[in-house]
């Protein structure tokens, strides 16, 4: 579909006689960490249960390399696509984050102003991964509610969006509401039922299959789920929706509220790959508290579970994820602090599968900036968690894991 839309966009709007500009941004991030906990866990992107995205010890990596590629023409209407590249140890990926064509109205003297999307793109959700590439200028890890959105949550489908601009009608206020209808998300929640919420910067790429960790239900009740989970396949051809709304003063306050619900159809299963249903609702918060200082938090509730072809309750899980950030900016200098704290609440009776969890994190995260577009950062990560199922492994139920950064950034 993605080739479909966007290499069809291109042909239909080459043969139109519109001026075309194009525009390439993007993002060089390489990072030196080192990782320890108590147990030397492997990162959950090998199926195992630490919780961070480098496994335990020292090493050097790519941590994001990505680059977004813009036509735009003169009529309104823009073709985008969005690449990225990973490389660390043992874990090396290049492909595609995002692919779609856009239509912006102008605003109307009113200030009104429509908008519209069609093809793969991620969901207004984060407050955090504002900057190209979906990175996030203000830390080296994103919270692990946004790290979950980057792993299993992409929108494959069609966006509208209706925004009021305050300023035509000289006040201070502006509003805006979305809809999204999408598919290919029918196994949304299968990595954050089974590993958890984890703390990272690494997006799943749209050909990427993500590995399952390994616990003893997977040799009975779940004797057909495949080693890997797919996280953008269309199984039962339903559409999903997506609503968010959002309120804005000047620069001052953002207030951001949203429902998702993938609306998948239970009892379902295709080349090792189920269906869950899984459905949650969002809130943020940002806010200038003064020129130097701003305050960033992001609140996540929902539910997921997932069916055998009989009907019984295999997985059923409810989830929730609030994160609060402090940042101080001034000149070359930049702090941000974020604390954050998740839950998994299994709440299904399958043996050898027990996916409860709770935890709490803190980051301390430094940048200087050396340049307009070149940054020095320096971060700390601190991540507490009680996961049941590291049993399994015979690995602590009570972890700590720790991770110290030091990253060259530069955008381009």
């Amino acid at each position: 579909m993605v080739k479909l839309v966007v290499g069809g966009a291109l042909i239909f709007f080459s043969s139109i006689t519109f001026a075309v500009e194009t525009s390439l941004k993007g993002i060089l991030d390489v990072h030196a960490y080192h990782v320890n906990n108590t147990s030397d866990a492997y990162s959950y992107l090998k199926g195992d249960y630490g919780k961070f995205r480098f496994d335990t010890g020292t090493g050097f990596a790519l941590a994001q390399l990505g680059i977004r590629y813009e036509l735009e023409w003169q009529n309104n209407f823009s073709a985008t696509i969005v690449g990225n590249a990973f490389a660390d140890r043992g874990n090396n990926e290049i492909g595609i984050t995002e692919a779609f064509v856009r239509y912006k109205g102008l605003p109307s003297q009113n200030g009104w102003r429509f908008q519209s999307k069609l093809g793969v793109f991620y969901p207004s959700i984060s407050l955090e991964n504002v900057a190209t590439a979906w990175s996030t200028p203000y830390t080296l890890t994103s919270s692990s509610l946004n790290n979950w959105i980057g792993e299993e949550l992409r929108h494959t489908g069609v966006n509208f969006s209706i925004e009021k601009l305050g300023k035509a009608s000289k006040s201070s206020h502006s509003f805006s509401a979305d809809l999204s209808l999408f598919q290919n998300n029918d196994t949304a929640g299968t990595m954050l039922t089974w590993h958890g919420w984890t703390m990272g910067s690494r997006q799943a790429l749209l050909h990427e299959k993500l590995v399952v960790q390994d616990f003893p239900a997977r040799d009975n009740l779940l004797a057909e789920q495949a080693a890997k989970s797919d996280p953008f396949i269309e199984i039962d051809h339903r559409w999903g929706a997506h609503i968010a709304t959002s309120w804005r003063i000047e620069n001052k306050l953002k207030l951001n509220l949203g429902y998702y619900d993938n609306m998948a159809e239970e009892g379902l299963v295709e080349h090792g790959q189920y269906t869950w249903a899984t459905d949650f609702i969002h809130a943020g918060l940002k806010y200038k508290l003064t020129k130097q200082w701003e305050l960033i938090s992001q609140y996540m509730k929902g539910d997921t579970a997932m069916k055998s072809l009989t009907g019984i309750d295999v997985v059923k899980a409810e989830y929730d994820n609030m994160f609060l950030m402090m940042r101080y900016q001034r000149l070359a200098h930049h702090v941000a602090m974020r604390f954050e704290h998740f839950n998994v609440d299994d709440q299904d009776e399958t043996i050898g599968d027990n996916n409860n969890e709770n935890g709490n994190g803190v980051t301390l995260s430094y940048r200087y900036q050396l340049s307009k577009k070149q940054f020095i950062l320096s971060e700390f990560n601190w991540l507490r968690s009680e996961r049941p199922s590291r049993s399994y492994e015979l690995q602590p139920v009570d972890l700590v894991e720790r991770q110290y950064q030091l990253a060259y950034r530069l955008y381009f």
